[in-house]
């Protein structure tokens, strides 16, 4: 419509608006905006949703004289950046507030708060409103290497020592990597759920 000519497109494909240091996409973005004269976006809060992010990357492409338009809110100025950071900020704020909210609940309910430890496996179930997630289940063969590992720290084995006789057997790790001293004791020291429901 503008008749502009698209020089490169950009992507962070679920990365959260939160990230913006440690997205790719944006990255690359910053590092080639010398070589166009305008940055198209949907919104501004999908470039970013800090507030101290989206004032540095408008400064930076202004400086180099670039700028900035998107399909909602047109070319952005200083009072978009402005309200608008506030706002995406404000957003941020208010769903990190929900989530720890939801999170909060689901652990009350004796359910996963989220990631999966090694020694357990996800059980999903159809209830009468779909898809249930959140429930966790023993996984036998790690759950027998974790009880080693505890087995072997408790009797004085050292966890590089543990590390270094797992990878020897060719047990697989976390993830299917190998172990190391970190990886042991992020279970015989601290503990994992897997011996508190046994």
């Amino acid at each position: 419509r503008e008749g502009w000519t698209v020089v490169q497109e950009y992507f962070d494909a679920a990365a959260s608006g939160a990230t913006t240091l440690q997205r790719p996409g944006f990255q690359a973005l910053m590092r080639d905006a010398g070589q166009c004269d305008v940055v198209v976006a949907e919104s501004l809060d999908r470039l970013s949703r800090d507030q101290e992010d989206t004032a540095a990357l408008f400064k930076r492409l202004s400086f180099i004289s670039v700028r900035i338009v998107t399909l909602s809110e047109g070319e952005i100025g200083h009072l978009h950046v402005g309200l608008k950071g506030t706002m995406n900020a404000l957003f941020l704020k208010d769903l990190a507030d929900k989530t720890r909210r939801g999170l909060r609940g689901r652990i009350e309910a004796g359910k996963s708060g989220g990631g999966l430890c090694y020694g357990y496996r996800v059980v999903r179930t159809l209830g009468e409103h779909g898809l249930r997630t959140g429930e966790r289940a023993i996984e036998p063969a790690e759950a027998a290497v974790v009880v080693r590992i505890f087995r072997d720290f408790v009797s004085g084995v050292s966890p590089k020592a543990i590390a270094k006789q797992l990878n020897a057997e060719g047990v697989p790790g976390p993830g299917g990597g190998t172990w190391g001293p970190s990886t042991i004791h992020g279970h015989a020291g601290r503990g994992t759920g897997v011996l508190n429901n046994e």
